[in-house]
């Protein structure tokens, strides 16, 4: 595009942002046009995380609905908040209740949790979500603006030291006052009755704000020049367009949103609503007393007027909050002990685990103790480490990549490749060399399942199962054993602590991003292959650094430390599967074979019939399901037939292990009105298996002249020298293996693999 092409389209995104600035009456028609954009602070909030729309995951083994603003939509998930999503839907539904005034409209919304749990990604999700939603025609934000001009010769508006603009004299309201408030409560009430009546929705329109002072200091001054002028309709004239008019903004920090930061300073006073200038009162007519005029409404309540309040690092600010309690009480605060202000906003906390020390310092002091009420308005939700293998995968090569696109898929075997993909890195190194560094596949799941291990309470566990399935359970939603799937309500975890402590995906990280700028030579000593990082070498590297960390206390040390091994077992797994899974590649089944399979087997058992390639109806083939479960699913040989007909061993497995399995896979993925969606059959336990997997007696049986002792330097001309070709080629184009990676890979497990060939 040429330059003015581009300056076009930054004018057309303007345009659609912001409107002409209208009239008093043209706002009440819109609002009755589009009742939602009179929203009080909470419903609005609300609104704005419900227009996004959800989708479905699985966290813990469960499928939850999961709110799509909390991935960050509008900002390319940049700062998308993984997991916690049971967490986050009690956050909505508390502001639901707190919409609709169901109790809750008192309390103040804590969340709180250890560092790196996603905390700060939900400030930042808050701030972008609501500030493109009021981008939207949907979800325009108004205020009122002022100007006295020509109603007397006053020094005129103004709030801080900058003077007043010459062009047309409008000022804004310092704490976006919603336009509805400049009317007299009776005509407001009843504006509002209307209005409700008007908007289908089970949440009201709520107003019991007063104009702010600022505004109120305006509309005294014109309704007092207009009544010495005896006007007969004074609030047509105060609210004339010449003198108000209601503008829409976008909403952003400072403008509806107030953040009070850790580093904030000031009297409480100062951080909550702003600061009189001792120079601006002695400029303005202010009638023998402060004019509101002279108020710099920079503090965090003023900016979230209309809103949304946060206070970052709570525990910086513990003085603040018991100051804050008439707020959501009486909606209120002061300026000065003779000026108060009506506030909306909905205030929200943020801490680590420390502000609660805090709180409880008086809590032997039970009926005495001076923070009670304060805990009381206090609703708290609590982040905790992420307890899923794919999301701590996820959030972990967000945290070396800069990727921020949300992992979204139609099954876990998609989200599995994903898991398990391989992850490729430019780096420069200390000669100024620019060099790509490959994590190789299963070096991020590696990292991501220890960490996840690391989070798992192992007092829960039930017998039989060690943390690798406990972490598999709450990723899948299932564990595999051999034909059968055991679902998550099928253990007893309890009510675990799990995410409450573990290794922090930041301390991963940076281990990670250690060893990409190391040389790999350290590692691969025996192979000079280089800038390739190996699942071992990262697991390596994260239990021998702890000592260094200072993080860990020393009994955190030597628990992280003994849960290394079956992590190390199931990754070595993983990777012997890869080898296996590349070897027979050739000796896969199709899915098509599969689908053909299944629907015989359904007519069968049904007594149906099925459509041919002419398009005619015929009996099922009991050819064809012979041969598939005698040559794939390995499960029957001729004795099990008589001809082609099944003996009653052979109907007993299809009904039981196929139309059973099928059927109760398209009961656990019912939606809410019990309708079942399309049925893949590659999740049915049997098929999967024939689908996925073969083992090393496959192997042996299909590959006799394989020498796994002569893998690393195999003999010129032998069957082992062209199944490793092979091998090696289908790791690259099967799993995205380089060949440096795949040599690697199939070195290692074939080194292991050798001591028990024979």
């Amino acid at each position: 595009m040429t330059g003015q092409e581009y300056i076009d389209r930054a004018d057309d995104a303007l345009r659609e942002t912001y409107e002409p600035p209208m009239s008093l009456s043209e706002y009440v028609e819109t609002v009755f046009e589009n009742p939602r954009t009179a929203a009080h602070a909470s419903k609005y909030l609300l609104e704005a995380i419900e227009a996004a729309g959800t989708r479905t995951v699985v966290e813990e083994g469960e499928r939850k609905e999961r709110y799509r603003f909390f991935d960050d939509p509008h900002n390319d998930g940049e700062h998308a908040i993984l997991g916690n999503t049971e967490v986050l839907n009690a956050f909505v539904d508390d502001l639901r209740s707190i919409a609709a005034r169901r109790g809750k409209d008192e309390k103040i919304l804590w969340l709180d949790g250890p560092t790196a749990t996603g905390k700060s990604e939900l400030k930042r999700c808050l701030v972008n979500g609501l500030r493109e939603y009021s981008k939207t025609e949907a979800g325009r934000r108004y205020t009122v603006e002022w100007n006295v001009s020509g109603a007397d010769s006053s020094p005129g508006m103004t709030y801080g030291d900058t003077p007043a603009p010459d062009e047309d004299d409008w000022y804004p309201s310092p704490v976006q006052a919603h336009p509805l408030s400049v009317f007299p409560e009776s005509v407001r009430e009843e504006l509002l009755a209307d209005l409700n009546d008007a908007l289908d929705d089970h949440i009201p329109v709520h107003l019991d704000a007063r104009l702010d002072p600022f505004s109120r200091e305006a509309y005294d001054h014109l309704e007092e020049q207009y009544r010495r002028q005896d006007t007969r309709d004074l609030f047509s004239a105060v609210a004339d367009e010449d003198h108000l008019r209601v503008k829409n903004f976008v909403v952003d920090v400072g403008q509806g949103i107030g953040v009070l930061h850790s580093e904030d300073d000031g009297t409480p006073k100062e951080r909550l609503v702003g600061s009189w200038m001792a120079g601006m009162l002695q400029r303005l007519d202010s009638r023998g007393r402060k004019n509101p005029q002279a108020f710099s409404y920079d503090g965090v309540l003023s900016q979230g007027n209309g809103l949304l309040t946060i206070v970052e690092d709570a525990a910086q600010h513990a003085d603040l909050l018991q100051k804050l309690l008439n707020v959501p009480d009486e909606g209120t605060v002061k300026l000065d002990k003779g000026i108060g202000m009506d506030i909306d906003t909905q205030m929200i906390i943020i801490s680590n685990p420390d502000l609660e020390a805090q709180l409880n310092q008086h809590a032997e002091r039970e009926g005495q103790d001076p923070l009670k009420a304060l805990k009381r308005r206090l609703d708290k939700h609590e982040f905790g480490y992420l307890t899923n293998l794919s999301l701590e995968a996820e959030l972990l090569q967000r945290e070396l990549t800069n990727e921020t696109d949300i992992w979204e898929a139609d099954s876990y075997e998609r989200l599995e490749e994903r898991i398990r993909q391989p992850v490729t890195i430019s780096v420069r190194n200390s000669a100024g060399e620019v060099r790509e560094r490959e994590l190789a596949p299963h070096a991020i799941e590696a990292a991501a399942l220890y960490a996840v291990v690391s989070r798992l309470d192992a007092e829960s566990l039930p017998p039989g199962l060690d943390l690798v399935d406990k972490a598999l359970v709450y990723d899948r939603g299932y564990l595999q054993d051999g034909d059968e799937r055991r679902y998550k309500e099928d253990f007893d975890f309890g009510t675990p602590d799990d995410g409450d402590g573990g290794i922090p995906v930041t301390y991963t990280r940076d281990i990670v991003a250690d060893l990409l700028y190391e040389d790999t030579e350290r590692f691969h000593a025996e192979l000079p292959v280089e800038d390739v990082i190996m699942p071992r070498d990262v697991l390596n590297a994260m239990a021998g650094r702890f000592d260094d960390a200072p993080v860990f206390s020393s009994s955190e040390r030597t628990e992280y430390e003994n849960r290394l091994v079956p992590v190390k077992n199931h990754v070595f797994g993983q990777q012997e599967q890869d080898i296996i899974d590349a070897i027979m590649r050739e000796k896969r089944v199709d899915e098509a074979t599969v689908e053909e399979y299944i629907e015989h087997v359904y007519a069968w058992v049904e007594g149906e019939q099925i459509e041919n390639d002419r398009g005619e109806l015929e009996a099922p083939d009991p050819l064809k399901m012979k041969v598939f479960e005698i040559e794939h699913l390995g499960r029957f040989d001729e004795a099990d037939y008589d001809g082609a007909e099944p003996t009653e061993g052979v109907e007993r497995f299809r009904a039981e292990k196929i139309i059973t399995a099928l059927n109760r896979h398209a009961w656990r993925n019912r939606d809410d009105e019990f309708r079942v969606s399309d049925v893949d059959p590659r999740e049915i336990p049997v098929i999967e298996t024939v689908l996925g997997s073969h083992d090393w007696d496959d192997v042996r049986r299909t590959h006799e002249d394989l020498d796994p002792s002569q893998w690393d330097d195999p003999p010129s001309g032998t069957d082992t020298e062209a199944i490793k070709e092979e091998t090696i080629r289908n790791l690259q184009e099967m799993f995205g293996y380089s060949a440096a990676s795949a040599e690697l890979t199939s070195r290692h497990v074939m080194g292991q693999v050798s001591y028990r060939w024979d």
